[in-house]
């Protein structure tokens, strides 16, 4: 039986993570250090969480199922008494990107995070359609990372995702510095922002009088066709009125030099605001 150490097991995100890991292979053990946390475990699965030092030993791969802010602190707690060999998996690579893991040569850094379920999918049924985050009911890709660690234990650790993400599609391998820059990079400074400013232009049409369910309804339909043509999941052009309007927008909203974004010191600066 292969043994996980699950730490913030009594979080959010502790919560799914331990849902998933309750129906695979792995025998898990739960760490968590709020009391309501600890009862949340215990409500959920049945189960008691049990102090650190004593769900170590022995444990072949440790999860730190904890806030971006918390994981050097934790992890500089827990790492110098790991056996060796012990795999250590990260769920975001801003940690393990800015430097925040000590270092031990004698163990694995495996880093994973979700894609989250893609909007353009083939669900139907309604708990599926509803699970937006993923790791409940609908299907989505991951992206891993062997930060460290013999090649033998990227295997360990993909099963390891694929089991707290379940259900999982595609799982890319990539490189600690790649999934940066998916994330902040992309989804957040990019994506997160521009999606951030259509509700304020959102909200602008409706302070000028566009009934609130007409502009949200318009905006979400259109997003969804745009989308679809834009990431060419269906064959389509957009009209020239629209390709005069992007072009138009484009000079308007964006600065000239917006992809400065994903260059490597950039990269690293948002890295370290958020840890």
């Amino acid at each position: 039986m292969t043994i996980v150490a699950l730490f913030g097991a009594g979080g959010k995100m502790g919560m799914r993570l331990g849902r998933n890991l309750a129906g695979s292979r792995f025998e898990t053990r739960h760490v968590e250090v709020s009391p309501a946390g600890r009862e949340r475990v215990k409500a959920a699965f049945g189960v008691d969480c049990i102090e650190a030092a004593a769900a170590l030993d022995g444990a072949d791969v440790v999860v730190l199922a904890v806030p971006d802010t918390a994981v050097g602190t934790v992890a500089r707690e827990i790492v110098p008494g790991l056996k060796p060999g012990t795999i250590v998996v990260i769920l975001d690579a801003a940690a393990p990107y800015a430097g925040h893991l000590p270092e031990r040569t004698d163990i694995t850094y495996f880093v994973t995070h979700p894609c989250h379920p893609p909007i353009f999918n083939d669900e139907t049924d309604p708990a599926a359609k509803a699970d937006h985050f993923g790791g409940i009911a609908a299907k989505q890709h991951i992206v891993n990372a062997l930060m460290q660690g013999p090649e033998a234990h990227y295997a360990l650790g993909e099963e390891v995702a694929r089991a707290i993400w379940a259900p999982v599609m595609r799982s890319h391998r990539i490189t600690v510095e790649q999934m940066a820059i998916l994330e902040p990079g992309l989804s957040e400074t990019v994506c997160a922002t521009l999606l951030d400013a259509m509700r304020e232009a959102m909200e602008e049409a409706i302070a000028r009088g566009v009934p609130r369910e007409a502009a949200r309804d318009f905006l979400l339909g259109h997003l969804n066709i745009l989308a679809a043509v834009t990431f060419e999941q269906v064959q389509g052009v957009f009209s020239d009125a629209c390709n005069k309007a992007i072009v138009f927008g484009k000079d308007t909203i964006l600065k000239p030099d917006w992809k400065r974004l994903f260059e490597p010191e950039e990269i690293r600066d948002s890295v370290r605001r958020i840890t």
